[in-house]
């Protein structure tokens, strides 16, 4: 049983929570747990790519996205579920593994885009990053 799941979403992109959503709070509330729910804002990678943005550009970027991510769960996740929101900043992979670690998922849920060669060569499929590292059982929904 499945008693912590993590959800990991887009908060741009409705397909990665319409169909995972509703999996996760089944799993929730079949255990009577809790679900974590997270979203990514990633680093720029290279500092240099920094100096193109404004000077608080990733603070003030960190604040409205828990703020956007708070209002989701607020507006998305059933209130008889334990909830909480949280926000992740970095490479997607590592901080969705490293959310899990730290709130003790049992499992990890998030939605996959349909194959696509190119981009999958160009950006990596989220989803295979995490399945191939995760030291626990994850649940890919396909969008």
């Amino acid at each position: 049983m499945f008693k912590n799941v993590l959800l990991a979403i887009d908060l741009n992109h409705e397909a990665s929570w319409k169909k995972a959503l509703p999996e996760a709070v089944d799993l929730v509330r079949a255990s009577g747990g809790t679900l974590y729910v997270m979203t990514i804002l990633p680093d720029f990678g290279m500092s240099v790519v920094s100096t193109f943005f404004p000077k608080d550009f990733e603070r003030d970027a960190l604040v409205k996205i828990h703020a956007d991510l708070t209002a989701f769960v607020a507006a998305n996740v059933p209130s008889d579920i334990s909830s909480e929101a949280h926000l992740g900043h970095g490479h997607v992979t590592e901080q969705i593994l490293t959310m899990a670690a730290k709130v003790g998922a049992d499992v990890i849920v998030m939605a996959s885009h349909p194959p696509d060669e190119l981009r999958d060569l160009l950006v990596g499929s989220n989803a295979g990053g995490v399945v191939n590292r995760s030291p626990i059982s994850v649940l890919v929904i396909r969008g």
